[in-house]
């Protein structure tokens, strides 16, 4: 999907190094779903989600030559959360009203009909407004480890923090996560 805009993400320091060119491409091609998927979970709102990764990998393309090899993936999520962090930032500055939409309409099928859609869509928002509610260093452990299924040592040589502090952030956004689950199904029944 993300293929033919990896060729428009070049700088004038990778243009000119055709290695750093075609790492970039390759990086952009294997990472744009993670980032996609990252910024959702850091509470990046469907219109911004897609110029929000195109920072991601803008601010990649300026840092490549200091990245190094195998961090891939550790670097690209630092530049994510600071992006999102960023977003947020800018979005309460502008007090803008946030308007939950899905992303979901993209993957149903032509034939989908409009109440499989709405409820694809009340899922999402569900699903967003519960994760928000947990506050975002725990937010960003448990989406790695639970949703984007890293192991415990990934996540803590990639927020560059000890093991035990991403097991116990994991653990308390768990409990965080559960209550919220049942906040949630308690509105929804009227309690």
């Amino acid at each position: 999907m993300f293929a033919a805009h990896a060729a428009k993400l070049t700088t004038d320091a990778v243009a000119r190094d055709p290695a750093l060119d075609a790492r970039l491409r390759q990086l952009a091609i294997d990472h744009y779903d993670f980032v996609w998927r990252s910024l959702r979970r850091l509470g990046v709102t469907p219109p911004e989600t897609d110029d929000a990764a195109q920072r991601v990998f803008l601010t990649l393309a300026q840092k490549l030559p200091s990245v190094e090899g195998g961090k891939e993936r550790s670097f690209v999520f630092g530049i994510v959360m600071r992006v999102a962090a960023n977003v947020r930032r800018d979005r309460a500055t502008a007090r803008l009203r946030e308007v939950p939409e899905s992303d979901a309409t993209s993957s149903l099928s032509h034939d989908a009909t409009a109440e499989t859609a709405l409820a694809h869509a009340e899922e999402r928002a569900t699903l967003d407004e519960i994760l928000a509610s947990i506050p975002e260093e725990r937010r960003i452990a448990f989406v790695l480890f639970e949703i984007e299924e890293l192991t415990l040592e990934e996540i803590a040589e990639m927020l560059g923090i000890p093991q035990g502090t991403v097991t116990s952030r994991v653990r308390r956004a768990r409990e965080e996560f559960r209550a919220a689950v049942t906040r949630q199904r308690a509105r929804n029944k009227g309690v």
